[in-house]
């Protein structure tokens, strides 16, 4: 058994299919099949079922896979404490965000990244939470900014920020002459939400209380915060907006901005990774360049309130 051939399968395993697999790999299709066979062989057990298509692994070879991801998380940190130990910063981190921070918070992330540490790749998935963090257990990232807590067992925490949300109120809507905002006085007919799957729906509806309403029909869905938006000036609705969203409106968008009764609702932001996860002189590093690009008010919990992220 070799790491080439962990590699290989756990290609194959991403890809299901010998093609895709072996371009990842930078080998021909026969190579690597061939590879798959002699573990396949040296182990006794058949990994993945050909007859399939695409091809899945068998029961064994699932449990084969994710051990597989395991060791070759731990190999590739191996190779980090070496670099660090000749104090060499290079090397790959494989990044997941949710796409309601991605927008506001990757542009100045990357511009210091690639400033400060040149040999640095980052490889960035934008996703929801809860893809993201099925992506860390199978070691396809390293890490995620995500809104928390999570209360999952196999994920560590690590908050960075706190974000205040604001609601962005339409000129046409009655609540729009208001100071300050209840999240009760908002109707969830004019109400502008995320769609399915994203934690900033999930706190929307935490926060106005909407779960507790059967009939709840909110008619405005869409997958994007700057949507919203946008919709909200076009209409006679209302959305609520994260922080860093807010911080980068116009003087003339603002008008629209509401400000919250206190305690200020908040959702917490975190860098996660797998429990059993070695945090290199890499990740530090990260994290610390993520909290550089942060206004200072936000990295303090302050009158503020987390929003449960969960139904």
């Amino acid at each position: 058994m070799t790491l080439t051939q962990l590699e290989y399968i756990v290609a194959l395993d991403t890809h299901r299919q010998f093609v895709e697999a072996a371009e990842q790999c930078f080998v021909t299709q026969p190579t690597l099949s061939m590879q798959v066979q002699k573990l396949e062989d040296a182990l006794g057990v058949k990994i993945f079922d050909r007859t399939r298509h695409p091809i899945v692994p068998t029961p064994i070879g699932e449990k084969i896979i994710a051990q597989a991801r395991v060791i070759l998380r731990e190999a590739k940190h191996v190779e980090q404490i070496i670099l660090e130990q000749k104090n060499i910063m290079s090397g790959e981190i494989r990044i997941g965000i949710i796409p309601t921070l991605s927008p506001y918070l990757l542009p100045p992330l990357f511009k210091n990244m690639q400033e400060r540490y040149p040999e640095v790749q980052l490889n960035v998935r934008e996703t929801i939470t809860e893809e993201l963090i099925q992506e860390i257990k199978n070691n396809r990232l390293d890490c995620g900014i995500v809104v928390t807590p999570l209360n999952d067992p196999l994920i560590r925490e690590e908050v960075l920020f706190y974000e205040e949300l604001f609601a962005y109120v339409s000129p046409r809507n009655e609540l729009h002459d208001k100071k300050y905002v209840l999240p009760a006085e908002i109707d969830p007919k004019k109400l502008w939400l995320l769609e399915e799957g994203h934690c900033f729906r999930s706190q929307v509806l935490n926060l106005c209380e909407l779960r507790k309403q059967s009939d709840l029909q909110v008619r405005y869905e869409t997958g994007n915060i700057e949507t919203l938006r946008r919709m909200v000036d076009k209409s006679d609705g209302i959305t609520l907006l994260p922080e860093l969203a807010v911080l980068e409106l116009s003087k003339m968008q603002m008008k629209s901005v509401r400000t919250l009764k206190e305690p200020t609702p908040t959702r917490e932001v975190s860098l996660v990774m797998h429990r059993d996860y070695f945090q290199t002189q890499l990740l530090k590093s990260l994290k610390t360049e993520i909290i550089k690009v942060i206004p200072r008010h936000m990295l303090k919990m302050n009158k503020r309130k987390v929003i449960d992220i969960t139904g």
